[in-house]
């Protein structure tokens, strides 16, 4: 059997650290878009309740004019 020069499980095993590590980053990088898309879609939620409590107070406000 021909043995393998010691530099080539160097470049070997610098391959399978780059895949590993490729791997945890994408995964990282997901987990901290979601939680991102999370907060913006609180944060309009939250724009979206106070329009709507905002306008019917408008409303509220037009009908006692109007009442009147």
């Amino acid at each position: 059997m021909i043995t393998i020069p010691w530099w080539i499980y160097l470049v070997v095993t610098g391959i399978v650290f780059s895949g590993v590590m490729m791997v945890k980053t994408s995964k990282r990088d997901r987990e901290m878009q979601q939680f991102y898309i999370e907060r913006e879609g609180q944060v309009f939620m939250e724009r979206m309740k106070y329009e709507k409590e905002k306008r019917q107070q408008q409303d509220q406000a037009e009908e006692v004019t109007i009442a009147q």
